[in-house]
Formats: C-alpha cells, structure tokens, sequence
C-alpha cells in the first residue's frame, strides 16, 4: 500500500532543493522514510506552509502511534515519584523529555543518526528546529554547558521538550565535568517546575559519543533528582536504552 503523505512529504522537502534534481524515490516505504528522514535532518532552520504541517503532523502521529506510546501512568515507580524505563524516548507521554543537545542547539544534522537529537528532532517535526534556531538567533552564543532550553514537543507524544548540552569529556574525568553534568540535571528540573510541569524524562546524558563514564553520570543523576524532589512536587523517569544503563540505575533504584 502507498503511503501517500509520505511521498508528498518527501516531493516536497525535495523540492525545496536545488540540489537534489536527480533523486530517485525508492519503491520500498522503509527506505522511503530514510529518505524523508534525511532530508528533515539536513533542511535549514527555516518556517514552511501549513499544509506540508499538517501533512507532517498526520504522518508523525501516525507512525508513534505505530510504534506504541507508553504512558508514565501505567509505569510503577521504583521508589516514590522516581521510575525506570527502557525504551524509546519518543513513545514516551509525559510532562517534558530531556534531550541531549549539541551547543548549537539545533539538531542533529548527519542523516539518520541514530542519536537521541536526531530521533526528537526527526519524530517531533521540522517546527522544532525553527523554534531551536530563533531561541538561539535571541540569545546570540551557543548554549553553554550545563544549562537548558524548553520547547514545545510538537509530533511528540509528550507536551515538551528540554534540551541541555551536557559536558564533554575526553580523558580524564574532572570535578568540573561533574559539576556541569549536575548543572543539566538541576537545570532541567528548575525549567520544568518554573513551566508546572509535573513529570520528566531525562535520557543519559552525555554518556554516549560525550564519554561520560555511565556509573558516575547514573549516580550524579540519581543525587540531583533525590534532593530536588525534597522540595519540589515532580514525577521523574529516568529513561535508558541500554541493559547496562538498566542495570546501573536499577541498581542505584534499589
């Protein structure tokens, strides 16, 4: 069966481009999305008409509602307001989701990477990295580490999206690495509570091409959420997509 607003939205992206005369659109709908998601991931930071929007907002509900939404009502908390889950972050329906960001702040630009930017940016919409590029256009500097950003989350199954740009570590790890992993945490969770937003999902930052050791970035996640929700009234799920990352924070939950 043809997918009929895939293919609008792919004839459209492409025709957006002066340099892409000559594609081809493959036949097969699996390779036809990676086309489509590729071209999303590489398209500029600029506003389109409502109806590519609208076409967009169809298919990208469509397909996460495919994949199948997890709402944190129906998880069990592993100690009072705090859960584990292992899955896809963009399934997920709850109050924000915590995207792990460059300091342009933007998106992933390599085509179908399957980092985490690229996953919310692709899923949520072409809005969202127009709304990314006019709070930095505002701002005028890259976001510094440590600090957030709130958007609308668009296509996703929750209401928004945090985006933090969580420290790089090459070598050794220093106490300033992990005073600016702690800076993310504790940033996320202020943007929330300023927003009423009542629930949050924190992927592992920076422990994937950032080299965060995951045993230190787990534990520095787990103390920051411990002592916020002290003295704030916030569910948190701590998302993770590994078995190691599951077992490390499983382990921290006990």
């Amino acid at each position: 069966m043809v997918n009929e607003k895939l293919l609008y939205l792919i004839n459209y992206l492409l025709s957006e481009r002066s340099d892409m005369e000559n594609v081809i659109i493959p036949d097969n709908e699996k390779e036809q999305f990676r086309l489509y998601r590729s071209l999303v991931n590489i398209r500029p930071a600029v506003q389109t008409d409502e109806e590519f929007l609208r076409a967009e907002d169809e298919f990208l509900t469509e397909l996460t509602a495919s994949k199948g939404i997890t709402d944190i009502a129906d998880l069990q908390p592993l100690e009072n307001g705090i859960y584990l889950w292992k899955g896809d972050i963009t399934t997920l329906k709850c109050g924000a989701i915590v995207n792990a960001a460059n300091s342009v702040m933007t998106g992933c630009w390599q085509p179908c990477h399957n980092c985490i930017d690229n996953c919310i940016h692709t899923f949520s919409g072409v809005r969202l990295r127009y709304n990314c590029a006019q709070l930095m256009k505002a701002q005028g500097h890259e976001e510094p580490s440590g600090s957030a950003k709130i958007t609308p989350a668009y296509n996703l199954p929750c209401d928004y999206v945090v985006h933090t740009v969580g420290p790089i570590v090459q070598g050794t790890l220093t106490d300033r690495h992990c005073e600016l992993l702690q800076s993310c945490y504790q940033s996320c969770l202020e943007l929330a509570v300023q927003n009423e937003i009542k629930s949050i999902a924190f992927c592992c930052i920076s422990t994937g091409v950032f080299g965060f050791p995951q045993n230190e970035a787990a534990e520095i996640a787990v103390d920051t959420v411990r002592a916020f929700r002290r003295s704030h009234d916030i569910e948190v799920i701590f998302n993770v997509f590994t078995e190691k990352d599951y077992e490390i924070y499983s382990k921290l939950l006990e």
